[in-house]
C-alpha cells in the first residue's frame, strides 16, 4: 500500500528535502508518494514547517500526524484546526551543530579570547585563564539540545549545572528545576546558556530581577529563542557592567532591525540565527522513522505536549 505524504513546507525547501526524504523512506522499506501537491482527502502524513501556506488542517480528515521540520512549534501548537498528533523535530544533525556552536562560544568566554582578538592598542597584558573545572556554566533548558551541550561541556571538565521546568536526571550534573530552583541555578552561572522553548511561561525568563541574580560579570549565550530575554533589561545590565557580555543568535524580530541597539553595543555579539538548523539528511531519517511508526501502530517520537507548548 502506498503512503501519501504531503510536503507542506515553504516551496523553496522542496528541492532540498525531496531526495533525502525519498532516500530515507526507501531505506525503511516504505512505499511512499511524496509531493507538495496531494489532495487533502488522500493525505496520510504532513511534513510541515510553520511558515507554510498551509494553516487550516480541517480538510485533512485521513491524516495521522503532522511531522514538523523545525525544532520550534510555537507558531503551530495553538492552531485550533490541528487535532491530530504533532511531532516536533529532534534532529541529530541540528543537535550536533548547536553543541559545536555553543561550546565554541563558551570556550571564547572561558579563555578570554576577545581581549586578544580585539586589541587595537597592542597592549601586552598576560592573563592565564582558569581551568575548565573552575568555571561555572549553567544551561537553562535540558531538552535534547541542552542535554547534549551539558554533557559535552562536562566532558571538557567544566563545572556544569542545569535548570528545567520539571525534574530531569542527567548523571554527574548539578540540576535545578521549577520556579524555586531558578534563582539557585542563576547564582551559579558565570556563563549562562539559554536553550528553552518559546512559550508564554518562558517569555522574559531573563528580566531585571533574574539578571540581578547572576554573578557580577556573567556572560550570556542565547541560541534558544529571542523572547527568552527582556531586551531592555539586558541592555541595562550590560551598561552597568552587571553582565560582561552577551552573544545573541536569536531575536524577537528577525532579521534584527538595523537600528536595534544590540548591533552597536560594545558588549553584545550578534550572530544571524546560525547556531543550528534542521539538516535535511538527518531530519529526513527522523521523519521517515515516524511514518514507519505510524504505519506499524507504534508511538510517534517527539510528540508535542499541547498543554506545555512543546
Amino acid at each position: 500500500m502506498t503512503i501519501n505524504v504531503l510536503f507542506a513546507a515553504h516551496i523553496d525547501r522542496w528541492e532540498t528535502y525531496r531526495s533525502p526524504l525519498k532516500s530515507a523512506f526507501s531505506t525503511l522499506g516504505l512505499s511512499v508518494h511524496l509531493s507538495p501537491e496531494i489532495a487533502a482527502a488522500e493525505v496520510d502524513y504532513i511534513v510541515y514547517a510553520p511558515n507554510s501556506p498551509l494553516q487550516d488542517f480541517t480538510p485533512f480528515k485521513r491524516a495521522k500526524a503532522v511531522l514538523n521540520l523545525w525544532a520550534g512549534v510555537e507558531a503551530v501548537v495553538d492552531n485550533e484546526t490541528l487535532n491530530i498528533p504533532l511531532a516536533r523535530m529532534v534532529d541529530p544533525g541540528m543537535t550536533q551543530s548547536m553543541t559545536e556552536w555553543v561550546v565554541g562560544h563558551v570556550m571564547r568566554y572561558h579563555l578570554g579570547m576577545d581581549r586578544h582578538i580585539n586589541n587595537p592598542d597592542h597592549t601586552w597584558e598576560p592573563h592565564t585563564p582558569a581551568l575548565a573545572a573552575e568555571r561555572r556554566v549553567c544551561i537553562l533548558g535540558l531538552g535534547a539540545l541542552g542535554s547534549s551541550v551539558a554533557q559535552t561541556l562536562k566532558s571538557l571538565d567544566f563545572d556544569v549545572s542545569g535548570w528545567s521546568r520539571r525534574p530531569k536526571s542527567i548523571s554527574e550534573l548539578t540540576l535545578y528545576h521549577g520556579a524555586n530552583g531558578l534563582a539557585d541555578a542563576l547564582s551559579n552561572a558565570e556563563i549562562l546558556i539559554l536553550l528553552m522553548p518559546d512559550t508564554p511561561e518562558t517569555e522574559n525568563t531573563l528580566n531585571a530581577k533574574t539578571l540581578a541574580q547572576l554573578p557580577d560579570g556573567a556572560f550570556i549565550i542565547n541560541p534558544g529563542r529571542g523572547p527568552l530575554i527582556d531586551d531592555a533589561a539586558l541592555l541595562t545590565a550590560l551598561d552597568s557592567g552587571k553582565i560582561a557580555h552577551a552573544t545573541l543568535d536569536v531575536f524577537r524580530t528577525e532579521p534584527l532591525p538595523q537600528d536595534h541597539p544590540f548591533w552597536t553595543h560594545p558588549h553584545v555579539t550578534v550572530t544571524p540565527h546560525v547556531a543550528a538548523e534542521t539538516r535535511p539528511i538527518t531530519a529526513s531519517q527522523v521523519i521517515a522513522e515516524n511514518v514507519r511508526r505510524g504505519e506499524a501502530g507504534e508511538p510517534f517520537m517527539h510528540l508535542v505536549d499541547r498543554a506545555n507548548g512543546y
